[in-house]
């Protein structure tokens, strides 16, 4: 044991405390000997001196306080001292507190997990009991697999939501983000999206969201869903670090499933709020922001999240991360969404203005873009999709010519038939999250646009 933490640890008659410390958090690689006490406290963070040699950026520390045990992540090591974030929202520290390192933190999943809430440290918060461990620790901060060796993205599936698998079609092991503003409905897309029965396992990372909503969308819009379902949860009201982990947890439990050769949707709502959360911690170091407030440590950790989902390598499964982005004042262009679209295998786009008329879900056909869409496109079904946006574009650049009745009938052939066939088009792509799931969205709008044509249905709106 260093000389002079041994010292005052025996002064302090704390010797004991620090071995039971060790021998109940610390990696079997770890020893008495990796031990400090903390040396000074801030608002975010603690300073702990003893440390500096034994730890690196990233792994976590124990911490024994006057009310028991609690864990913080090493967030930047000085020659002299380490800062630590607590994880837990609250922990009373005081000066001269025992730390002890306690390595990376892992996890170890089971198939028993599904079907179950658990909070970012693992721990069952559905009060159904303990979990079981898997016979595999995974460190939550990884890497992705090597470029080279992964599968490639060839097989298309659908959501069961028409406005998607129409425009927007994706394939297993894509990753596509929902951006919106706030209160515009990108959770409950995403609970429609977790229907889809293409996939043998669904996680689901809930970061940052109120709490009285955990339960809603769990029970309601899941519901017998559920039992394939992991959901890992941090709310608004859990400490950065919590929060910070929710999506690094539920990816690598993804990756678990991914592994065993199973298709795993993975679901993160949301990536923003996981972005402020490394914004907090970042800053509580002392890392200076760099873009609106944002340090460069969140441009770090966004690519190294989203490159985790996607194809494993040859012969493994796939996850299909479909994750939200909230963006600020609905400008579409803030530094985490732009970001995150540059990283991303397209997107969907909901407009508050079309949440306003009703039309739910307020996705923008013409805005919204999946990157891989041929793969999931028949040739026909390509065209028709070209076809009808280019009618919707007519429809919607010349609606305020339309509405101070400077237009005439007849003018213009497309602009004619854009008029009487896209609010056909507009109420197929209408959906509740609790209509039945859309197994044949092209078969629908085309039975729309017959009825519509039969019965003269279209007008100058």
């Amino acid at each position: 044991m260093n000389a002079r933490i041994a010292a005052e640890a025996i002064k302090g008659g704390k010797l004991s405390q620090l071995a039971d410390l060790a021998k109940k958090y610390a990696e079997p690689s770890a020893s008495v000997a990796h031990g400090g006490h903390v040396r000074t406290i801030a608002a975010g963070h603690y300073t702990v001196s003893g440390l500096s040699r034994h730890v690196r950026l990233g792994e976590f520390v124990a911490h024994r306080s006057a009310t028991g045990i609690h864990l913080g992540e090493v967030v930047r090591v000085e020659p002299e001292v380490i800062y630590v974030c607590p994880i837990e929202p609250g922990e009373p520290i005081g000066i001269g507190d025992i730390v002890i390192r306690k390595g990376a933190f892992r996890v170890a999943p089971d198939e028993s997990w599904c079907g179950r809430t658990i909070s970012a440290l693992c721990e069952p918060i559905d009060g159904r009991g303990p979990l079981k461990n898997g016979s595999m620790k995974r460190p939550i901060s990884t890497t992705a697999p090597p470029s080279m060796t992964r599968a490639r993205v060839e097989h298309g599936f659908k959501t069961g939501v028409r406005a998607i698998d129409i425009f927007s079609p994706l394939c297993l092991g894509q990753r596509l983000g929902i951006f919106a503003g706030s209160g515009v409905g990108k959770s409950t897309l995403l609970s429609m999206v977790a229907r889809a029965d293409a996939f043998d396992k669904v996680v689901i990372a809930l970061v940052g969201e109120r709490g009285r909503e955990v339960r809603e969308f769990i029970e309601d819009t899941l519901g017998e869903n559920m039992g394939k379902c992991v959901a890992v949860v941090a709310t608004s009201d859990e400490s950065p670090m919590l929060r910070k982990m929710a999506p690094l947890v539920g990816i690598t439990i993804a990756e678990h499933f991914r592994d065993q050769g199973q298709n795993v949707l993975f679901i993160a709502d949301s990536v923003t709020r996981f972005a402020h959360a490394i914004r907090e911690v970042a800053v509580a170091s002392g890392e200076p922001p760099i873009a609106r407030g944002y340090p460069a440590s969140v441009f770090t950790e966004l690519p190294r999240l989203l490159e985790r989902s996607g194809p494993g390598i040859e012969g493994s499964g796939t996850i299909t991360a479909i994750i939200s982005i909230l963006v600020d004042g609905d400008n579409h262009n803030d530094p985490i969404a732009d970001s995150a679209r540059g990283i991303l295998d397209g997107h969907i786009v909901l407009e508050r203005s079309l949440a306003e008329e009703g039309r739910y879900p307020p996705i923008n056909p013409l805005s919204s873009i999946s990157r891989l869409a041929r793969k999931a496109w028949t040739e026909d079904q390509e065209k028709l999709v070209a076809r009808l946006k280019s009618l919707i574009h007519r429809y919607e650049e010349t609606r305020d010519l339309r509405l101070i009745g400077g237009y005439r009938a007849g003018s213009d052939p497309d602009l004619d038939m854009a008029i009487k066939q896209v609010p056909i088009i507009y109420d197929v792509l209408k959906q509740t999250p609790g209509e039945a799931f859309a197994d044949d969205a092209y078969g629908d709008l085309a039975a729309a646009l017959r009825a519509g044509s039969a019965a003269g249905i279209g007008g100058r709106r």
